[in-house]
């Protein structure tokens, strides 16, 4: 992909002065006093590397705190000038562009909602048309990777070098533990297809409760993240947005030394010939694996070639559940959990019917 090999500011950004990299800050911007003291609290304790503020809050009810608005981004100002912090905020529109620049707002995102919607990434990239700004994406609210990597690709037409993402989970209709299921899956890929791309995890949005601001941020170094953005108060009680997921200063300090932290690579000789070992076996499994799933479409298309010569549906819904159903209490005892035997089986069931099809409507 074009991205992960013209973008030569990306890897600059990437050698960061410490991992991982701490955005921090209120979810909005209430007050000048508020802003003030929660920088100041985060500069002492943690000195976080971007101070963060959501000064307009896109939000589902008309009726819901909306942000402070543009006087918010003067607050900001001073946080930079007195603290020596750099400061970020979400933008949703090309005036909110406009605005942020004005006041020399040095890290700008958009946001979930925002990146779901093309016209509306579209806009703000032609804000930003030659700006030399740093530019945050979130993840679509859906889980969708080629509108995320679409919303980049966007940003980066506008000659926006200085690009990194933010995973904050999606969506669900589904009641989970999580405000938004983090899907690591999609991150990973993204990863993959573009290497050098920075990528910094939002626990605060993807848990919605502070009780799994930990938990989420120890997987997100695990996955080699390269940092975090978690929302911080001087009193999330009174917080007048998501009170919930907002911790104070001392808290977050206390949190981030109970991270373990891992590296991506090493230099240890035994270390690597043992995990070269392990690797080829791996690769040698996996080749088994693919011989067996060729031997079983090769059956799965003897199947079809039956069902069409006896006018029978492809689609066996009793058949389907009896196999899940058993694959799913077999597996369990193999150790391997109910939703990895789902996704799993459904895939090659997929693959079956697929394979059918062809056979079918020769």
């Amino acid at each position: 992909m074009v991205i992960a090999n013209n973008i030569e500011s990306i890897t600059a950004w990437k050698s960061f002065r410490r991992r991982p990299l701490i955005i921090a800050g209120p979810c909005s911007a209430e007050t000048e006093e508020q802003i003030m003291n929660t920088a100041r609290q985060l500069a002492e304790t943690i000195k976080v590397d971007i101070f963060r503020a959501g000064i307009w809050k896109p939000r589902t009810r008309p009726n819901a705190f909306e942000g402070v608005g543009a006087k918010g981004l003067e607050w900001l100002k001073q946080v930079k000038q007195k603290f020596n912090l750099s400061v970020g905020t979400e933008v949703a529109s090309e005036k909110h562009v406009y605005e942020a620049l004005k006041y020399g707002i040095d890290v700008l995102w958009i946001g979930a909602r925002t990146s779901a919607n093309p016209f509306a990434v579209q806009e703000i990239a032609d804000a930003l048309h030659g700006v030399d700004v740093t530019v945050l994406i979130k993840n679509p609210i859906n889980p969708d990777l080629e509108l995320w990597i679409g919303a980049i690709e966007r940003v980066h037409k506008a000659g926006i070098n200085k690009i990194g993402v933010i995973h904050r989970g999606f969506s669900t209709y589904e009641r989970t533990q999580y405000r938004n299921l983090p899907n690591w899956q999609m991150p990973i890929e993204l990863m993959r297809r573009i290497p050098n791309l920075p990528i910094i995890c939002d626990p605060s949005h993807m848990g919605g409760d502070t009780l799994y601001l930990h938990e989420i941020s120890q997987k997100a170094i695990d996955l080699n993240f390269d940092g975090l953005m978690i929302e911080s108060h001087i009193d999330p009680a009174h917080a007048w947005s998501d009170a919930q997921q907002q911790i104070m200063p001392d808290e977050l300090l206390e949190l981030l030394s109970r991270l373990i932290m891992r590296v991506p690579v090493s230099s240890d000789s035994k270390f690597l010939d043992l995990l070269g070992e392990l690797r080829t076996e791996i690769d040698l499994y996996d080749e088994q694996l693919l011989e067996l799933m060729e031997q079983r479409m090769k059956v799965a298309e003897t199947i079809g070639k039956y069902k069409k010569e006896n006018s029978i549906t492809i689609l066996q819904t009793g058949r389907w559940d009896q196999v899940i159903r058993k694959a799913i209490e077999k597996g369990g005892k193999k150790g391997l959990s109910a939703e990895f035997i789902g996704k799993l089986f459904e895939a090659i069931h997929q693959e079956s019917i697929n394979h059918q099809m062809k056979v079918m409507n020769k």
